[in-house]
């Protein structure tokens, strides 16, 4: 999620990322440096550790990890506001296209009671004014015991998206609602996220 301000950027029309319009433009015009081009070791780590367990992705793109999911027995739903991404996750899914919608994450109900929410490039896509908003939608769908894990983009950052954010921001964040049990380092970001990723699993407290 470079920041499309930059020379290196296309000119785009929509400047707002809390507008689908934003993200369409970017996957219809193929500027998505946040796009991993697969599924990265620290998620299949994880997930092979926690076999079985319900995964919502929000703000799936591509949605690499949701096939990934399926493909392994794990019920999952992945969704994307932006109708751009969905075409591209359903491209990308093919005969488990019916596995990604398009939704908002804010109004979202899944089908299932989640065990996982997989955090992957979506709170840093989120601009800071949205980040309440985060944490009590992810307190409300996981139930005690359910896990928020992913990739979280540590340290600020002058303008976004990505939108960095504070260790301790992140922190006071998710305490409330959640303990921190696994915090570990990722050796194999993408260059639009190297030296800034730690992969974290946060336990829903009771």
């Amino acid at each position: 999620m470079s920041d499309p301000t930059q020379p290196s950027a296309p000119d785009f029309a929509s400047r707002d990322p809390n507008s689908p319009e934003f993200w369409d433009e970017r996957f219809e015009r193929h500027h998505t440096p946040w796009d991993q081009g697969g599924v990265p070791s620290a998620f299949q780590s994880f997930a092979a550790r926690h076999s079985g367990a319900a995964v919502l992705i929000p703000g799936c793109g591509s949605a690499y990890e949701a096939l990934w999911l399926a493909e392994h027995g794990n019920p999952v739903r992945a969704i994307d506001f932006s109708h751009a991404a969905v075409a591209a996750a359903h491209e990308q899914l093919g005969k488990h296209a019916h596995l990604v919608e398009q939704a908002d994450f804010f109004a979202y109900e899944p089908p299932f009671s989640p065990a996982w929410i997989y955090e992957r490039a979506f709170l840093c896509a989120l601009p800071p004014s949205r980040r309440a908003d985060y944490a009590q939608r992810v307190a409300e769908l996981l139930p005690a015991g359910a896990l928020l894990a992913g990739f979280f983009f540590i340290g600020s950052t002058p303008k976004g998206p990505p939108f960095g954010i504070e260790r301790h921001e992140l922190d006071a964040l998710l305490t409330p609602n959640f303990e921190l049990i696994e915090d570990e380092a990722v050796n194999d970001s993408i260059p639009v996220f190297a030296g800034r990723e730690r992969w974290l699993t946060w336990r829903r407290l009771a």
